[in-house]
Protein backbone atom coordinates (compact mmCIF):
# COMPACT_ATOMS: atom_id res chain seq x y z
CA UNK A 1 0.00 0.00 0.00
CA UNK A 2 2.90 2.44 0.77
CA UNK A 3 4.24 2.26 -2.34
CA UNK A 4 1.45 2.72 -4.27
CA UNK A 5 0.81 5.89 -1.83
CA UNK A 6 4.14 7.00 -2.41
CA UNK A 7 3.26 7.26 -6.09
CA UNK A 8 0.12 9.60 -5.65
CA UNK A 9 2.57 12.31 -5.02
CA UNK A 10 4.74 11.89 -7.96
CA UNK A 11 8.34 10.56 -8.62
CA UNK A 12 11.19 12.09 -6.81
CA UNK A 13 9.58 11.89 -3.18
CA UNK A 14 11.87 9.47 -1.97
CA UNK A 15 15.64 10.43 -2.92
CA UNK A 16 18.54 8.57 -1.69
CA UNK A 17 20.30 9.65 1.59
CA UNK A 18 23.93 10.47 1.06
CA UNK A 19 26.29 8.40 2.32
CA UNK A 20 29.46 9.00 4.12
CA UNK A 21 30.98 5.28 3.41
CA UNK A 22 30.73 3.89 6.61
CA UNK A 23 29.10 0.60 6.95
CA UNK A 24 25.55 0.66 7.57
CA UNK A 25 25.58 4.67 7.38
CA UNK A 26 23.51 4.46 4.38
CA UNK A 27 21.41 0.90 4.86
CA UNK A 28 23.05 -2.56 4.08
CA UNK A 29 26.03 -2.18 2.45
CA UNK A 30 28.20 -5.29 0.53
CA UNK A 31 31.61 -4.59 -0.22
CA UNK A 32 31.66 -3.28 -3.99
CA UNK A 33 27.67 -3.06 -4.48
CA UNK A 34 25.30 -0.38 -4.13
CA UNK A 35 23.58 0.16 -0.64
CA UNK A 36 19.99 -1.48 -0.04
CA UNK A 37 18.57 1.66 0.80
CA UNK A 38 19.92 3.89 -2.23
CA UNK A 39 18.82 0.89 -4.64
CA UNK A 40 15.97 0.94 -2.99
CA UNK A 41 15.08 4.50 -3.57
CA UNK A 42 16.21 4.31 -6.83
CA UNK A 43 13.43 1.47 -7.94
CA UNK A 44 10.65 3.61 -5.72
CA UNK A 45 11.58 6.36 -7.76
CA UNK A 46 11.46 4.45 -11.38
CA UNK A 47 8.05 3.01 -10.12
CA UNK A 48 7.17 6.87 -9.33
CA UNK A 49 8.18 8.06 -12.18
CA UNK A 50 6.37 5.20 -14.38
CA UNK A 51 2.82 5.37 -12.87
CA UNK A 52 2.79 9.23 -13.23
CA UNK A 53 2.78 8.71 -16.80
CA UNK A 54 0.03 6.70 -16.66
CA UNK A 55 -3.58 7.89 -17.98
CA UNK A 56 -5.39 9.19 -15.07
CA UNK A 57 -7.91 6.39 -14.93
CA UNK A 58 -5.35 3.91 -14.94
CA UNK A 59 -3.80 5.74 -11.90
CA UNK A 60 -7.65 6.16 -10.18
CA UNK A 61 -8.14 2.55 -10.96
CA UNK A 62 -4.66 1.53 -9.81
CA UNK A 63 -5.85 3.45 -6.11
CA UNK A 64 -8.73 2.24 -5.95
CA UNK A 65 -7.86 -1.60 -7.06
CA UNK A 66 -5.39 -1.42 -4.18
CA UNK A 67 -8.08 -0.46 -1.62
CA UNK A 68 -10.25 -3.59 -2.68
CA UNK A 69 -7.96 -6.02 -2.64
CA UNK A 70 -7.47 -4.91 0.63
CA UNK A 71 -10.93 -4.81 1.81
CA UNK A 72 -11.29 -8.42 -0.02
CA UNK A 73 -8.35 -9.60 2.28
CA UNK A 74 -10.13 -8.24 5.74
CA UNK A 75 -13.05 -9.58 4.23
CA UNK A 76 -11.29 -12.72 3.64
CA UNK A 77 -9.45 -12.89 7.33
CA UNK A 78 -12.96 -12.22 8.87
CA UNK A 79 -14.87 -14.87 7.39
CA UNK A 80 -12.56 -17.67 8.32
CA UNK A 81 -13.50 -16.44 12.28
CA UNK A 82 -17.18 -16.45 11.28
CA UNK A 83 -19.24 -18.30 13.03
CA UNK A 84 -22.65 -20.15 12.65
CA UNK A 85 -24.73 -16.88 11.51
CA UNK A 86 -28.06 -16.67 10.00
CA UNK A 87 -27.48 -16.61 6.58
CA UNK A 88 -24.18 -19.22 6.86
CA UNK A 89 -22.49 -22.05 8.35
CA UNK A 90 -18.99 -21.59 10.27
CA UNK A 91 -16.22 -20.12 7.91
CA UNK A 92 -18.01 -19.33 5.45
CA UNK A 93 -16.68 -18.66 2.09
CA UNK A 94 -15.77 -15.00 0.85
CA UNK A 95 -18.94 -14.85 -1.19
CA UNK A 96 -21.49 -16.06 0.91
CA UNK A 97 -19.73 -13.37 4.05
CA UNK A 98 -20.44 -10.77 2.07
CA UNK A 99 -24.30 -11.60 1.52
CA UNK A 100 -25.05 -10.90 5.04
CA UNK A 101 -27.15 -8.09 6.45
CA UNK A 102 -28.91 -5.91 4.13
CA UNK A 103 -27.74 -8.19 0.91
CA UNK A 104 -30.21 -10.60 1.86
CA UNK A 105 -33.00 -8.18 1.30
CA UNK A 106 -32.14 -7.17 -1.53
CA UNK A 107 -31.42 -10.75 -2.99
CA UNK A 108 -34.96 -11.71 -1.74
CA UNK A 109 -35.91 -8.50 -4.06
CA UNK A 110 -33.83 -9.83 -7.33
CA UNK A 111 -35.71 -13.40 -6.71
CA UNK A 112 -39.19 -12.18 -5.52
CA UNK A 113 -40.25 -8.17 -5.86
CA UNK A 114 -42.02 -6.34 -3.67
CA UNK A 115 -45.05 -7.85 -1.53
CA UNK A 116 -48.32 -6.19 -3.01
CA UNK A 117 -49.98 -6.92 0.84
CA UNK A 118 -48.01 -5.54 3.58
CA UNK A 119 -47.16 -7.88 5.59
CA UNK A 120 -47.93 -7.73 9.67
CA UNK A 121 -47.32 -9.33 12.61
CA UNK A 122 -50.31 -10.47 15.07
CA UNK A 123 -50.84 -7.09 16.51
CA UNK A 124 -51.72 -5.63 13.61
CA UNK A 125 -47.81 -3.40 12.90
CA UNK A 126 -46.21 -3.46 9.52
CA UNK A 127 -43.47 -6.01 9.79
CA UNK A 128 -40.06 -6.33 8.36
CA UNK A 129 -40.12 -6.67 3.84
CA UNK A 130 -38.18 -5.33 0.97
CA UNK A 131 -39.99 -1.94 0.49
CA UNK A 132 -37.44 -0.29 2.89
CA UNK A 133 -34.61 -1.27 -0.20
CA UNK A 134 -35.07 0.62 -3.48
CA UNK A 135 -35.40 -1.27 -6.60
CA UNK A 136 -32.80 -0.20 -8.97
CA UNK A 137 -29.58 -2.14 -7.71
CA UNK A 138 -31.17 -5.60 -7.49
CA UNK A 139 -33.02 -4.90 -11.22
CA UNK A 140 -29.52 -4.13 -12.71
CA UNK A 141 -28.29 -7.63 -10.90
CA UNK A 142 -31.01 -9.24 -12.64
CA UNK A 143 -30.04 -7.78 -15.87
CA UNK A 144 -26.91 -8.87 -15.37
CA UNK A 145 -27.90 -12.01 -14.36
CA UNK A 146 -30.07 -12.36 -17.87
CA UNK A 147 -26.86 -11.03 -19.99
CA UNK A 148 -24.62 -13.91 -18.28
CA UNK A 149 -26.89 -16.73 -17.01
CA UNK A 150 -25.66 -16.24 -14.15
CA UNK A 151 -27.13 -16.02 -10.12
CA UNK A 152 -27.20 -13.88 -7.61
CA UNK A 153 -24.00 -14.76 -6.45
CA UNK A 154 -21.48 -13.92 -8.16
CA UNK A 155 -23.09 -11.32 -10.42
CA UNK A 156 -24.32 -8.81 -7.27
CA UNK A 157 -20.96 -8.76 -5.69
CA UNK A 158 -19.15 -8.05 -9.28
CA UNK A 159 -22.08 -5.50 -9.78
CA UNK A 160 -21.75 -3.56 -6.89
CA UNK A 161 -17.49 -3.12 -7.30
CA UNK A 162 -17.78 -2.28 -10.60
CA UNK A 163 -19.70 0.55 -9.92
CA UNK A 164 -17.43 1.60 -7.06
CA UNK A 165 -14.57 1.24 -9.89
CA UNK A 166 -16.68 3.75 -11.97
CA UNK A 167 -17.79 5.99 -8.78
CA UNK A 168 -14.31 6.60 -8.43
CA UNK A 169 -13.45 7.67 -12.00
CA UNK A 170 -16.42 9.81 -11.59
CA UNK A 171 -15.50 11.22 -8.27
CA UNK A 172 -11.82 12.30 -9.84
CA UNK A 173 -12.81 14.07 -12.24
CA UNK A 174 -15.19 16.00 -9.83
CA UNK A 175 -12.35 16.51 -7.51
CA UNK A 176 -10.33 17.91 -10.04
CA UNK A 177 -12.39 21.06 -10.91
CA UNK A 178 -11.45 22.01 -7.43
CA UNK A 179 -7.82 20.69 -7.04
CA UNK A 180 -4.45 19.44 -8.59
CA UNK A 181 -4.21 16.10 -10.04
CA UNK A 182 -1.92 14.78 -6.90
CA UNK A 183 -4.51 16.18 -4.50
CA UNK A 184 -6.97 14.40 -6.50
CA UNK A 185 -5.54 11.50 -5.91
CA UNK A 186 -4.87 11.39 -2.44
CA UNK A 187 -8.56 12.28 -1.91
CA UNK A 188 -9.45 9.60 -4.00
CA UNK A 189 -7.40 7.09 -1.34
CA UNK A 190 -8.92 8.23 1.15
CA UNK A 191 -12.51 7.83 0.01
CA UNK A 192 -10.91 4.11 -1.46
CA UNK A 193 -9.47 3.20 2.08
CA UNK A 194 -12.85 4.79 3.98
CA UNK A 195 -13.62 2.44 7.19
CA UNK A 196 -17.13 1.80 5.20
CA UNK A 197 -15.67 1.51 2.02
CA UNK A 198 -15.62 -2.66 2.16
CA UNK A 199 -19.44 -2.02 1.75
CA UNK A 200 -18.64 -0.56 -2.09
CA UNK A 201 -17.96 -4.71 -3.04
CA UNK A 202 -20.82 -6.11 -1.13
CA UNK A 203 -24.31 -6.60 -2.33
CA UNK A 204 -25.40 -3.57 -1.36
CA UNK A 205 -26.97 -0.33 -3.55
CA UNK A 206 -23.83 2.29 -1.95
CA UNK A 207 -21.60 1.65 -4.91
CA UNK A 208 -24.30 2.45 -6.99
CA UNK A 209 -25.33 5.15 -5.71
CA UNK A 210 -22.28 6.58 -4.95
CA UNK A 211 -21.37 6.67 -8.76
CA UNK A 212 -25.22 8.11 -9.26
CA UNK A 213 -24.67 10.87 -6.71
CA UNK A 214 -20.87 12.09 -7.84
CA UNK A 215 -22.27 11.88 -11.60
CA UNK A 216 -25.19 13.98 -10.57
CA UNK A 217 -22.71 16.21 -8.70
CA UNK A 218 -20.39 16.46 -11.69
CA UNK A 219 -23.36 17.74 -14.03
CA UNK A 220 -24.50 20.52 -11.43
CA UNK A 221 -20.86 21.59 -11.23
CA UNK A 222 -20.73 21.64 -14.66
CA UNK A 223 -23.78 23.68 -15.53
CA UNK A 224 -25.62 20.59 -17.15
CA UNK A 225 -28.51 21.38 -15.22
CA UNK A 226 -31.07 19.44 -17.52
CA UNK A 227 -28.84 16.28 -18.14
CA UNK A 228 -28.34 16.18 -14.23
CA UNK A 229 -32.19 15.54 -14.03
CA UNK A 230 -32.61 11.59 -14.97
CA UNK A 231 -29.51 10.84 -13.53
CA UNK A 232 -31.16 12.41 -10.24
CA UNK A 233 -34.24 10.07 -10.54
CA UNK A 234 -32.18 7.22 -10.69
CA UNK A 235 -30.48 7.99 -8.21
CA UNK A 236 -33.52 8.30 -6.30
CA UNK A 237 -34.28 4.78 -7.12
CA UNK A 238 -31.55 3.65 -5.73
CA UNK A 239 -31.02 5.05 -2.07
CA UNK A 240 -32.89 8.05 -0.32
CA UNK A 241 -30.96 10.81 -1.64
CA UNK A 242 -33.69 13.47 -3.46
CA UNK A 243 -34.52 15.25 -0.14
CA UNK A 244 -30.71 16.30 0.28
CA UNK A 245 -30.34 16.75 -3.12
CA UNK A 246 -33.24 18.84 -4.01
CA UNK A 247 -31.78 21.30 -0.95
CA UNK A 248 -28.94 21.24 -2.80
CA UNK A 249 -30.64 22.36 -6.24
CA UNK A 250 -32.77 24.63 -4.25
CA UNK A 251 -29.92 26.60 -3.05
CA UNK A 252 -27.60 27.28 -5.52
CA UNK A 253 -31.15 28.40 -6.83
CA UNK A 254 -31.33 31.12 -4.03
CA UNK A 255 -27.79 32.00 -4.99
CA UNK A 256 -27.99 32.73 -8.52
CA UNK A 257 -31.44 33.59 -9.05
CA UNK A 258 -31.18 37.70 -7.60
CA UNK A 259 -27.97 38.24 -9.43
CA UNK A 260 -28.95 35.88 -12.69
CA UNK A 261 -32.13 36.48 -13.79
CA UNK A 262 -31.89 39.30 -16.08
CA UNK A 263 -28.56 38.33 -17.29
CA UNK A 264 -28.75 34.00 -17.22
CA UNK A 265 -32.37 33.87 -16.70
CA UNK A 266 -31.81 30.32 -18.79
CA UNK A 267 -29.87 28.90 -16.36
CA UNK A 268 -32.09 30.32 -13.15
CA UNK A 269 -35.03 28.30 -15.25
CA UNK A 270 -32.40 25.34 -15.58
CA UNK A 271 -31.77 25.23 -12.19
CA UNK A 272 -35.17 25.70 -11.05
CA UNK A 273 -36.12 22.11 -13.60
CA UNK A 274 -33.56 20.66 -11.35
CA UNK A 275 -34.99 21.39 -7.81
CA UNK A 276 -38.64 20.67 -8.64
CA UNK A 277 -37.37 16.89 -10.61
CA UNK A 278 -34.95 16.55 -7.59
CA UNK A 279 -38.38 16.71 -4.75
CA UNK A 280 -40.62 15.16 -7.30
CA UNK A 281 -37.69 12.23 -7.52
CA UNK A 282 -37.22 12.20 -3.66
CA UNK A 283 -41.16 11.37 -3.24
CA UNK A 284 -41.30 8.99 -6.18
CA UNK A 285 -40.55 5.80 -4.24
CA UNK A 286 -43.01 6.03 -1.44
CA UNK A 287 -45.29 6.81 -4.09
CA UNK A 288 -44.58 3.99 -5.99
CA UNK A 289 -45.09 1.83 -2.62
CA UNK A 290 -48.41 3.44 -2.07
CA UNK A 291 -49.61 2.39 -5.75
CA UNK A 292 -48.36 -1.22 -5.31
CA UNK A 293 -49.74 -1.71 -1.96
CA UNK A 294 -52.71 0.92 -1.64
CA UNK A 295 -51.35 2.31 1.56
CA UNK A 296 -49.77 5.88 1.04
CA UNK A 297 -47.51 5.08 4.31
CA UNK A 298 -46.29 1.90 2.99
CA UNK A 299 -42.94 3.28 2.62
CA UNK A 300 -42.08 5.24 6.10
CA UNK A 301 -43.79 2.74 8.26
CA UNK A 302 -41.59 0.20 6.65
CA UNK A 303 -38.34 2.37 7.63
CA UNK A 304 -39.66 2.94 10.76
CA UNK A 305 -40.40 -0.36 11.78
CA UNK A 306 -36.33 -1.05 12.12
CA UNK A 307 -36.37 1.95 14.14
CA UNK A 308 -38.57 0.59 16.48
CA UNK A 309 -40.64 3.96 16.63
CA UNK A 310 -42.64 6.41 14.90
CA UNK A 311 -40.51 9.46 12.52
CA UNK A 312 -39.69 12.23 14.84
CA UNK A 313 -37.28 14.85 13.04
CA UNK A 314 -34.42 15.61 14.94
CA UNK A 315 -35.23 14.39 18.27
CA UNK A 316 -33.18 10.66 18.06
CA UNK A 317 -30.24 12.59 18.17
CA UNK A 318 -30.96 15.13 21.34
CA UNK A 319 -32.28 11.50 22.11
CA UNK A 320 -28.87 9.17 22.08
CA UNK A 321 -27.25 11.73 23.00
CA UNK A 322 -28.72 11.46 26.25
CA UNK A 323 -28.73 7.69 26.75
CA UNK A 324 -25.17 6.95 25.74
CA UNK A 325 -23.62 10.00 27.20
CA UNK A 326 -26.22 11.05 30.55
CA UNK A 327 -28.11 14.07 30.21
CA UNK A 328 -25.62 16.74 31.20
CA UNK A 329 -22.69 15.52 28.87
CA UNK A 330 -25.00 14.35 26.18
CA UNK A 331 -26.41 17.26 24.88
CA UNK A 332 -23.20 19.39 25.00
CA UNK A 333 -21.31 16.83 23.31
CA UNK A 334 -23.67 16.73 20.37
CA UNK A 335 -23.61 20.29 20.21
CA UNK A 336 -20.25 20.40 19.85
CA UNK A 337 -20.26 17.73 17.19
CA UNK A 338 -22.59 20.21 15.04
CA UNK A 339 -20.68 23.37 16.00
CA UNK A 340 -17.51 21.64 14.78
CA UNK A 341 -19.14 20.25 11.62
CA UNK A 342 -20.30 23.90 10.85
CA UNK A 343 -16.58 25.10 11.66
CA UNK A 344 -15.06 22.64 9.41
CA UNK A 345 -17.59 23.22 6.10
CA UNK A 346 -16.48 27.02 6.49
CA UNK A 347 -12.76 26.72 7.09
CA UNK A 348 -10.04 27.37 4.34
CA UNK A 349 -10.68 23.41 3.50
CA UNK A 350 -13.91 23.42 3.38
CA UNK A 351 -14.46 26.92 1.22
CA UNK A 352 -12.16 25.52 -1.18
CA UNK A 353 -14.76 22.62 -2.31
CA UNK A 354 -16.40 25.46 -3.69
CA UNK A 355 -20.80 26.26 -3.12
CA UNK A 356 -21.97 23.67 -5.15
CA UNK A 357 -19.74 20.29 -2.97
CA UNK A 358 -19.94 22.86 0.23
CA UNK A 359 -23.66 23.08 -0.03
CA UNK A 360 -24.42 19.20 -0.93
CA UNK A 361 -22.18 18.22 2.67
CA UNK A 362 -24.67 20.66 4.63
CA UNK A 363 -27.59 19.40 2.70
CA UNK A 364 -26.69 15.96 3.30
CA UNK A 365 -26.04 16.43 7.58
CA UNK A 366 -28.56 18.58 7.50
CA UNK A 367 -31.40 15.42 6.51
CA UNK A 368 -29.28 13.02 8.42
CA UNK A 369 -29.96 14.93 11.46
CA UNK A 370 -33.78 15.51 10.83
CA UNK A 371 -34.22 11.91 9.41
CA UNK A 372 -32.03 9.36 10.25
CA UNK A 373 -31.95 7.66 13.34
CA UNK A 374 -28.66 7.10 15.00
CA UNK A 375 -27.19 3.53 15.35
CA UNK A 376 -24.21 1.62 13.72
CA UNK A 377 -25.20 1.89 10.27
CA UNK A 378 -24.67 5.12 10.48
CA UNK A 379 -21.04 5.07 9.70
CA UNK A 380 -21.68 3.44 6.54
CA UNK A 381 -24.70 6.11 5.75
CA UNK A 382 -21.59 8.83 5.75
CA UNK A 383 -20.48 7.56 2.46
CA UNK A 384 -22.19 10.38 0.02
CA UNK A 385 -20.20 12.92 2.22
CA UNK A 386 -17.36 12.00 -0.16
CA UNK A 387 -16.41 15.71 -0.66
CA UNK A 388 -15.31 15.70 2.40
CA UNK A 389 -11.69 14.04 1.71
CA UNK A 390 -10.93 16.64 -0.86
CA UNK A 391 -11.44 19.06 2.22
CA UNK A 392 -9.38 16.48 4.49
CA UNK A 393 -6.56 16.60 1.38
CA UNK A 394 -6.26 20.36 1.59
CA UNK A 395 -5.66 20.38 5.33
CA UNK A 396 -1.78 19.78 4.69
CA UNK A 397 0.18 19.57 1.93
CA UNK A 398 2.51 17.30 4.58
CA UNK A 399 2.89 13.46 2.84
CA UNK A 400 3.31 12.10 6.37
CA UNK A 401 0.11 13.82 7.49
CA UNK A 402 -1.94 12.31 4.43
CA UNK A 403 -0.29 8.65 4.58
CA UNK A 404 -1.67 8.68 8.61
CA UNK A 405 -5.34 9.35 6.96
CA UNK A 406 -4.99 6.75 4.78
CA UNK A 407 -3.84 3.96 6.86
CA UNK A 408 -6.07 5.35 9.88
CA UNK A 409 -8.73 4.34 7.78
CA UNK A 410 -7.01 1.28 6.78
CA UNK A 411 -7.17 0.00 10.42
CA UNK A 412 -10.36 1.17 10.69
CA UNK A 413 -11.71 -0.84 7.96
CA UNK A 414 -10.31 -3.98 9.89
CA UNK A 415 -12.57 -2.23 12.91
CA UNK A 416 -15.55 -1.87 11.05
CA UNK A 417 -15.61 -5.66 9.61
CA UNK A 418 -14.39 -7.49 12.70
CA UNK A 419 -17.13 -5.29 14.79
CA UNK A 420 -20.06 -4.52 12.53
CA UNK A 421 -20.25 -6.85 9.50
CA UNK A 422 -19.14 -10.27 11.14
CA UNK A 423 -21.48 -11.64 13.21
CA UNK A 424 -21.31 -11.82 16.75
CA UNK A 425 -25.02 -12.38 18.76
CA UNK A 426 -25.45 -10.70 21.80
CA UNK A 427 -26.25 -11.78 24.61
CA UNK A 428 -30.12 -9.93 24.36
CA UNK A 429 -29.99 -11.41 20.71
CA UNK A 430 -29.31 -10.39 17.16
CA UNK A 431 -26.42 -8.05 16.89
CA UNK A 432 -25.57 -4.48 15.92
CA UNK A 433 -26.29 -3.58 11.97
CA UNK A 434 -22.88 -2.47 9.46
Amino acid sequence: MSMTISMIAGPGNMPEQPSDGRPGADGLRLPGSESLMGRTGRITDRAAAAFSRLPWWLQVTAVYGLARVFSFAVLTAASAKQITSPWAATAPSYLEFVNFWDSGWYQRIYEEGYPSVLPRDAEGAVAENQWAFHLLFPTLVRLAGLVTGAEWIPVAPVVATAFGFAAALVIFKLFRMRAGHADSLWAIALVAFFPTSPILQIPYAESLHLFLLALALLLVARGRHLTAIPVVVLMCLARPAGVPFAMLAAGLLLIHLPAQWRSDRQRVIRLAALTSSSALAAVAWPLIAWVVTGEPSAYVETETVWRGEELVPFLPWWTASVRFLGGAVGPLALIGIVAATVWFLFSTPGRRLGVHLQLWCGAYLLYLAAFWNPQTSTFRILLPLFPLALAAVFGSRSRAYRLVLVAGFAVLQIVWVTWLWAWTPLPSGGDYSP
